[in-house]
């Protein structure tokens, strides 16, 4: 991890070919998302100082190429205004945000109750994925979303607790990869559905609709449980 060769050129030549491959689809979020689990990785597994410095000015010439040269800029650009203003466009780039807040508003103290939320009756779109936060505001009120958001809380902050105790290095890069991706997931998610940040398009996970998605969690929790598993006990006494 010390050096070029091993350190900084595997993880390079690997973002060059996924980051190729979503930003042709584009699909900017799980770029970003992927980018930022990399970064964390090699920054936790000891990467000199020097090669993180070098790979960041690597992405922010590759970052400067897209804006100069691609429409890169302009996908942003539109993002953000919504963003800031969605009522500025309220049938079209807007619509989402603003349903979604009008979702998060309606819930309330204590909600509609399970079930009763309006929103998914076809005025928010993918109500049943991306924005299903949204709906449990609506329908557990502030106190359900805050005991999710506490859920979470906790699920992180054990998870990072996993990963920091692990036996072995390799235990740890695994769980800090697992728990960093699904971190970003739902601060992102959550970010976006209440309009703190622009739309990414990212799933909640554990909530989100996707049988798939579901079946790749649970697997990386088993690999959770397994580092977990692993740590040695306090002897008593």
């Amino acid at each position: 991890m010390k050096t070029l060769r091993y350190g900084l050129v595997p993880y390079i030549g690997v973002m060059a070919v996924v980051g190729l491959l979503l930003y042709r689809q584009p699909h900017m979020s799980a770029l970003i998302l992927i980018a930022m689990t990399c970064f964390v990785m090699i920054f936790v597994g000891g990467l000199a100082w020097k090669w993180i410095i070098s790979g960041g000015a690597l992405v922010g010439a590759v970052g400067l190429y897209l804006m100069l040269f691609t429409d890169f800029l302009g996908y942003i650009q539109r993002r953000i205004e919504a963003w800031q203003n969605p009522y500025a466009d309220p049938l079209g780039s807007g619509y989402q945000t603003i349903q979604s807040l009008y979702a998060v508003g309606s819930g309330g103290l204590f909600g509609l109750g399970l079930g009763n939320g309006r929103q998914k009756q076809l005025f928010l779109p993918e109500s049943h994925n991306d924005y299903v936060f949204s709906i449990a505001a609506e329908e557990l009120g502030f106190v359900g979303a805050m005991l999710i958001i506490l859920v979470f809380a906790a699920f992180m902050i054990r998870g990072f607790w996993i990963a920091f105790h692990a036996r072995d290095r390799f235990g740890t890069m695994l769980a800090v990869g697992i728990m960093t991706m699904l971190s970003l997931q739902i601060i992102i998610n959550i970010a976006v559905v209440t309009n703190a940040m622009p739309v990414t398009g990212m799933s909640l996970p554990f909530f989100s609709y996707g049988g798939t998605s579901l079946v790749v969690l649970l697997c990386e929790m088993g690999l959770m449980l397994s580092v977990s598993r692993q740590i040695p006990m306090k002897k008593e006494g």
